[in-house]
């Protein structure tokens, strides 16, 4: 029986146009709440939670087979998308067709739980084997991750229009159900969002997250048993229940599906352009990700169940819709172009009162995304979400429910793969995000009003109330300040002047022109983050980056690749060691090699023709090509920052390990102020569990090196010393504070006994188990516990061909270093008497070195 009974509709209202009249639409029920509704969504609730867990799983895995790339990983990404919408349009159908929605709806769960459980897995050991078959058969490739993630995505793609279907409802109640279901399925998503970043990834791993999503499935499947059991006469069938004729044209239904596809793809523009033009407001932790993406799914929840709790008021379907549409628009717009400090301030003062009742710095910064998420993109999607239930009243009587609904899912979905595309990788490049934003409000404005003129019992009001947004839409988008994100960007991230900015395709790239005290340097903006710059502590650091395992390599290195270009000046490094006969750089974003002409200190690295620069993930390089190298160097981004933690975990420095030379080295950046001591231990215990000969060395206040091989690493005194002296090798070094060999060996701090001592039993970082990446936010002076720590493990350095004197310079050398950590840690605790004093020292023992200078001159 259906849910609710309804009052018979005419079929034609007075003007004959196939619409009902107003007469009819107040006869109308609502959809009543009982337990049949409630059990249904619950289950759809189970099934968003399960969806939203393996869309994050997938995408992390994905990006690992297929790179992290922009075009790739939308490609990959698309095809969850394809399998959803194809699902939606097929099984929309076949729902029509079955006596027994119920269990059709088991079998659906439980098959996502299969092949959801077997994609996961599958993924985890698919990045060999997708680079061989891309090498000899191009596209074909592609085929692999698009049935792995489209398979369950299809089957994903049918338990709405099976749910509705197994309500057994008339025409007039699917789009109030539709509303209150895809709220269900919506609030499942954000559960989903929550629990995999913040319980089940830091706690499971990958794929212990992907048998919780399934069990959820499962979970679902037993309880749609259950009511199929109790449902099922004894005749073991349900009625089908006959389509009502349909009160709507087929081709005004047409134009509905269209309409909805179009919005679906400026729904998806708006998150594109969101997700880049929040950057500066936000972080790149996971948890940021999470919040705004469960602030979005909160937005078309609310929506939805708006739409829901007053559809059977709503006269004017097509005439709501057009004005819905037209609303986004111009919300989206006019919230950007209100942009401000404002928001900053806001975000602070709502962070630190959660600080003072909770204590935890996590939450604080959770509060933090929170509003930020909340100003920008919350009011938008409540709109979106109703603009769902609104489609399907513009539906109105299509043959059958599974049908209707599986179309109008199909449709938009559909429209959201184009319009990400299209944002992504034409408007964006073209027209940067400001201005893309305007596009996209304009064409919201233009389906809206063609909405209201199609529309047959669309008000005068509201015809006016469309036409009025249209019009300010068009005029915010002539009037939209293109570099308004230009200019905030400097507001909130330390002032200076803007010398590059570029909005290009999965990413914002800038560069500042800042100050700290009398010194002067620029700094690269990634997304609204800094990614170092040259200021003289990353001079310092980026130089050692490449020269130190030069100079440490056994045999005479003629190969290096530098994996992230960033400023340039690790790769720039390698230009001046002069033997090397083959130079590689890769980096993902062209843009970023652009900007590398505006840090002069990279040797025009960005320019010169001896270094190869190859656009493309770090990690798909050492998969797709089979060169070796004499030393692999890299600089990626923080370890915690979303999708980095494949640059650091176990799996990857075995697959760098093959690409290595016999007496090959693998140096790796370790940085010790963005994350917590345990994570610093994790990623130690990841490199160890590689190199089976592993020497940690302190190259910056706030940096280390970790320098692997699977052959000895051998420090002779002799051959560092004559490699030092080689043209070009002493003035990069002597220009940031290491102006002698003993200078340069005397940053040695412990080899592998003393790192395992460190590491101790911790868990590594792994593929699997990315656990850097969820944890704990960083506490502060996390460096006051982590550096002292480190540098308790020191030895003295197992010198090969040194003589006393020499031994007595590096003694000398690393006394000073120390005392120059000693006034940092001071600094940091704020003991002025105990900083002065260790300065002191550093100034009577080395008073022209250029590293102790810049700081002590920023002071």
């Amino acid at each position: 029986m259906p849910a609710v009974k309804s009052a018979k509709l005419k079929p034609k209202n007075k003007s004959g146009n196939g619409e009902s009249s107003t007469s009819e639409i107040d006869q109308m029920k609502s959809v009543r709440f009982d337990g049949k509704l409630i059990v249904i969504a619950l289950l759809l609730f189970l099934s968003g939670t399960a969806a939203l867990i393996y869309q994050l799983l997938w995408i992390r895995l994905l990006s690992i087979v297929v790179g992290v790339e922009v075009y790739s990983i939308t490609i990959a990404v698309g095809s969850f998308f394809a399998g959803l919408a194809a699902g939606s349009a097929v099984l929309g159908r076949v729902a029509d067709r079955w006596r027994r929605p119920f269990l059709l709806y088991a079998l659906l769960e439980g098959g996502v739980a299969v092949f959801g459980v077997t994609t996961t897995v599958a993924l985890a050991h698919t990045a060999g084997l997708f680079t061989v078959v891309q090498e000899h058969a191009g596209m074909l490739a592609w085929l692999c991750p698009f049935l792995l993630v489209g398979s369950p995505a299809f089957l994903m793609g049918g338990t709405l229009p099976v749910a509705l279907r197994a309500m057994g409802l008339e025409s007039s109640q699917v789009a109030e159900a539709g509303g209150w279901f895809y709220a269900a399925n919506t609030i499942g998503g954000i559960a989903g969002a929550i629990l995999s970043t913040f319980v089940f990834l830091p706690w499971l791993g990958v794929r212990g997250t992907g048998l919780a999503a399934a069990l959820l499935n499962l979970a679902a499947a037993g309880i749609a048993v259950v009511i199929d059991r109790r449902t099922v006469p004894l005749s073991g069938e349900v009625p089908i229940v006959r389509p009502e004729k349909s009160s709507t044209p087929f081709v005004k239904q047409r134009t509905a599906f269209v309409l909805y596809a179009i919005t679906g793809g400026i729904a998806l523009g708006y998150e594109v352009v969101w997700s880049q033009s929040m950057a500066q407001f936000l972080s790149t932790r996971v948890f940021a990700f999470s919040i705004v993406l469960a602030t979005y799914l909160a937005g078309l929840a609310i929506g939805s169940l708006l739409y829901a709790r007053f559809a059977h008021r709503v006269q004017d379907p097509w005439g709501l819709f057009g004005l819905l549409i037209c609303a986004i628009g111009f919300i989206a717009l006019f919230e950007i172009s209100l942009l401000g400090f404002w928001q900053l301030d806001i975000q602070i003062h709502a962070g630190t009162l959660a600080y003072r009742v909770t204590g935890s710095e996590l939450i604080r910064m959770c509060v933090h995304f929170l509003v930020a998420a909340l100003g920008i993109v919350f009011v938008p999607t409540i709109l979106l979400g109703a603009a769902f239930p609104a489609a399907l009243r513009m539906t109105a009587g299509a043959e059958r429910v599974g049908q209707r609904v599986g179309a109008v899912l199909a449709w938009n979905t559909a429209g959201g793969i184009v319009g990400t595309l299209l944002t992504g990788f034409v408007l964006i490049p073209a027209l940067g995000l400001v201005r893309t934003l305007a596009v996209l409000a304009i064409g919201a404005a233009s389906v809206g009003t063609l909405a209201v003129l199609l529309g047959a019992q669309v008000s005068t009001k509201m015809q006016w109330s469309v036409c009025l947004l249209g019009l300010a839409i068009v005029a915010g988008g002539v009037l939209a300040q293109p570099d308004r994100l230009a200019k905030l960007l400097l507001t909130t991230r330390g002032g200076g002047q803007l010398v590059f900015y570029e909005e290009g395709r999965g990413a914002t790239v800038a560069v500042a022109e800042q100050r700290s005290g009398d010194n002067e340097f620029r700094r690269l903006f990634i997304q609204g983050i800094s990614n170092s710059g040259d200021a003289m502590p990353s001079l310092r650091y980026m130089r050692l980056q490449a020269m130190l395992p030069l100079m440490l390599h056994r045999g005479e290195p003629k190969s290096a690749l530098v994996i992230g270009f960033g400023t340039g000046i690790t790769a720039g490094a390698i230009l001046h060691y002069p033997h090397l006969q083959r130079r590689v750089c890769v980096e993902l974003l062209p843009a970023v090699v652009k900007a590398g002409s505006l840090f002069p200190e990279n040797y025009k690295a960005d320019s010169d023709p001896r270094l190869q620069i190859r656009i493309r993930d770090g990690r798909q390089e050492l998969l797709r090509s089979s060169e070796r190298y004499d030393l692999i160097t890299l600089e990626p981004p923080p370890p915690s920052e979303k999708g980095i933690a494949n640059l650091y975990s176990t799996d990857f420095y075995q697959l760098a390990s093959r690409r290595l030379e016999p007496d090959g080295l693998f140096a790796q950046w370790l940085p010790l102020a963005t994350q917590n001591e345990e994570d610093t231990r994790a990623l130690v215990r990841s490199f160890l569990n590689v190199f089976p000969y592993a020497t940690i060395w302190t190259t910056e206040l706030h940096e280390m090196l970790l320098i692997g091989s699977h052959t000895p690493i051998e420090i002779d005194a002799t051959q560092i010393t004559d490699r030092f002296l080689q043209e070009g090798v002493s003035t990069s070094l002597q220009s940031v504070g290491v102006s002698t060999p003993a200078a340069l060996m005397a940053t040695w701090v412990t080899g592998r006994e003393g790192l395992e001592r460190y590491a101790a039993n911790v868990k590594p970082v792994t593929d699997d188990n990315p656990s850097i990446e969820y944890a704990p936010w960083v506490r502060p002076r996390e460096i006051t516990r982590t550096l002292p720590h480190l540098l308790a493990l020191r030895t003295d350095p197992p010198l090969l061909h040194a003589d006393e004197s020499l031994r007595y310079a590096i003694r000398g050398e690393r006394d000073t270093l120390l005392d120059f950590y000693t006034a940092g840690i001071a600094a940091y605790d704020g003991d002025r008497q105990a900083w002065g004093e260790a300065i002191q020292r550093v100034q009577a023992k080395d008073p022209d070195n250029a590293y102790y200078r810049w700081i002590i001159g920023r002071n």
